[in-house]
């Protein structure tokens, strides 16, 4: 490891971004107080249309400590920011940051001693290393892992151990260009799962009980609850969005059904919600059926069908009467 490491970074230190200049510099200042600063900075930006490349200019002339590496694309989604980002990386290890958050001064030292940690003989079977988060507040999001650390896989701590809530941490960025988000025009959103589960079946990595990033959960300036409501629904009924959806809870019956004895119910909600983006995709029930190749995966779709039917012709009726109070109240006020 010491001899890959003078000839590139440890870390990349990932951000795409879409909007954001107004979160970026809290991010951007917890970043220049690292203890550890073997790490470049790679921003892919997914269109935005604010200040963002302005203050990006701004800090790469004035930062000395960590290269800043930033590159604008046509708006295309998180998924194929992150494709970009991984084949752009110079680091050994992929270490995503949301541009809405912030880590601890210590993190990237943490990482990578706990990556160090790791016997040599051993290292080549490992993913990375994934610690936990706060809110704003300083509470731990979510629930500790079983040990300290524990060596496992991203499917087994959330199914067999129960760990819940955001956690935070690295991937090899030679195992990530292996494991890249399918890139399809049809596609605008695509669950990290996708990712993550296929890394899962192949790595193990490394779970550690220490909180070194600060997730904020923030609303978007200017919106209300109401029309995020209504664009929600709108989502869910596009087609871009529901393939995404349905592509990955394809995969969670074909690949990862020996984890349905851990969670049936879960596994069950997954079911209806096959069924409903796929309907939303324009496919027939019969297909939808033939796409699963486990015993397990059909039983559970056959059973979960009348829900997923039923929820599928609710989202229509859904954005139609939220459309119209939206509409009455907008009137109202009109009339003020």
């Amino acid at each position: 490891m010491q001899g890959e490491m003078l000839n590139k970074p440890l870390f990349t230190v990932f951000t795409p971004t879409f909007n954001r200049a107004y979160t970026l510099p809290r991010l951007y200042e917890s970043l220049k107080i690292q203890t550890y600063t073997n790490f470049e900075w790679l921003i892919i930006d997914d269109g935005s249309t604010d200040e963002t490349y302005e203050l990006i200019r701004k800090w790469q002339e004035n930062t000395t400590d960590f290269l800043i590496r930033y590159y604008w694309q046509q708006n295309r989604g998180k998924h194929v920011a992150f494709n970009r980002g991984v084949c752009k990386a110079q680091g050994i290890l992929f270490l995503p940051l949301d541009s809405d958050d912030t880590c601890t001064s210590n993190a990237l030292e943490r990482f990578a001693f706990h990556w160090d940690s790791i016997p040599f003989e051993e290292k080549s079977g490992f993913a990375g290393v994934c610690a936990h988060c706060m809110d704003r507040n300083g509470k731990l999001v979510g629930t500790l892992f079983p040990f300290n650390p524990t060596d496992s896989n991203s499917i087994e701590i959330r199914y067999r151990y129960k760990v819940k809530g955001e956690k935070w941490g690295f991937n090899r960025t030679d195992i990530l260009i292996r494991f890249r988000f399918p890139e399809d025009e049809n596609m605008r959103f695509i669950p990290e799962g996708i990712v993550w589960n296929g890394i899962a079946r192949i790595y193990r990595t490394r779970f550690v009980n220490e909180i070194l990033r600060t997730y904020y959960i923030e609303d978007f300036k200017g919106s209300d609850q109401l029309s995020k409501s209504l664009n929600d629904i709108k989502e869910i009924i596009s087609k871009k969005y529901a393939m995404g959806c349905a592509f990955y809870y394809k995969s969670l019956f074909n690949d990862d059904i020996k984890w349905f004895r851990y969670e049936p119910m879960k596994y069950f909600v997954s079911a209806i919600s096959y069924i409903r983006f796929s309907l939303h995709c324009g496919k027939l029930l019969n297909n939808i059926y033939k796409e699963i190749h486990t015993l397990e995966g059909k039983i559970l779709i056959l059973f979960a069908s009348p829900i997923g039917i039923i929820l599928y012709f609710l989202d229509s009726k859904n954005i139609l009467l939220i459309s119209q109070i939206r509409n009455k109240i907008k009137n109202i006020f009109c009339l003020l």
